[in-house]
């Protein structure tokens, strides 16, 4: 099971809606049956603009992704998803991550809330996801933002093993938040109280996936006919960004726009979150 107890579950539930009253937004939760498991989605904004799919990242759930992206609802119809085995409100089932699972779950997701021409944004893992429903069916996809996407290059794995994962290892042993905010410095650019005790909470509850993130083929790629925009990080140590920019304009036919945010961790400032959300707005036509 992705929770290590009932109790380390309802902490992080507790958070989560938390998260989602401060957000003050007007909202609907839906759960979205799947063959993969069930599925919770964040509904907001008018269903007569066009429809937004926001998918977050690995340790991360629906309300934060949605706090990165105030006011898409202002020209989308936006739906944040709860990604499975994560910490949130969706099923506890992990998939294959290479297989097309990920991609064929999302693309269930999204037939089972009868949307198409769809504008999908994924962060990180999310944009692992959402290359891989581009993968296994594009049909109801417009267009794809992906920010610090997984999937595309991988950083130094030595360099991450000493920065992240070894300060990570260190916390869920002894639970000392100094070795928390080690690894919080190298992945965010910034970050605030709520997400520190998010983080803290989720890495002491949940059994967080560690395997090694696979990448997409060329072949794979050359494939995707659905206009790509790729927001890389430069300090990424994970996903380097100027890696990842060289490697897309090499393998994406269909990449149409690409920004560099210099200066970058992973985890992108408010400042660079809010020309990422512009962007995205100015396409909504």
């Amino acid at each position: 099971m992705f929770f290590k107890s009932k109790e380390g579950k309802e902490k992080i539930i507790t958070l989560y809606n938390q998260k989602l009253s401060e957000l003050n937004i007007k909202h609907s939760e839906k759960l979205v049956e799947t063959k993969f498991g069930v599925t919770n989605v964040i509904a907001t904004g008018d269903i007569k603009n066009p429809p937004l799919v926001l998918i977050h990242g690995t340790g991360g759930c629906a309300p934060q992704i949605l706090d990165s992206f105030p006011n898409l609802a202002s020209k989308y119809c936006v739906y944040a998803v709860d990604v499975l085995a994560q910490p949130n409100k969706s099923a506890e089932n992990r998939l294959d991550m290479k297989s097309l699972d990920y991609g064929k779950w999302l693309i269930e997701v999204i037939i089972k809330l009868r949307l198409k021409n769809i504008t999908l944004v994924g962060f990180s893992f999310g944009g692992f996801i959402s290359l891989k429903a581009l993968e296994f069916n594009e049909t109801p996809i417009k267009q794809v933002f992906l920010i610090a996407p997984v999937y595309i290059v991988n950083g130094n794995p030595l360099i991450g093993v000493f920065k992240m994962f070894l300060p990570l290892k260190k916390f869920i042993k002894t639970n000392n938040q100094k070795y928390m905010k080690k690894v919080m410095h190298v992945l965010f650019s910034e970050y605030d109280d709520f997400a520190l005790t998010f983080m803290s909470t989720t890495f002491q509850n949940c059994n967080m996936d560690f395997s090694p993130l696979p990448i997409i083929s060329k072949q794979s790629a050359n494939k995707i006919k659905t206009p790509i925009n790729i927001m890389a990080a430069e300090k990424d140590i994970m996903f380097p960004g100027k890696k990842m920019i060289k490697r897309a304009k090499d393998i994406f036919p269909s990449l149409e726009e690409f920004v560099l945010l210099e200066g970058s961790k992973h985890v992108p400032c408010l400042k660079d979150f809010k020309e990422i959300k512009e962007l995205i707005l100015d396409k909504s036509e």
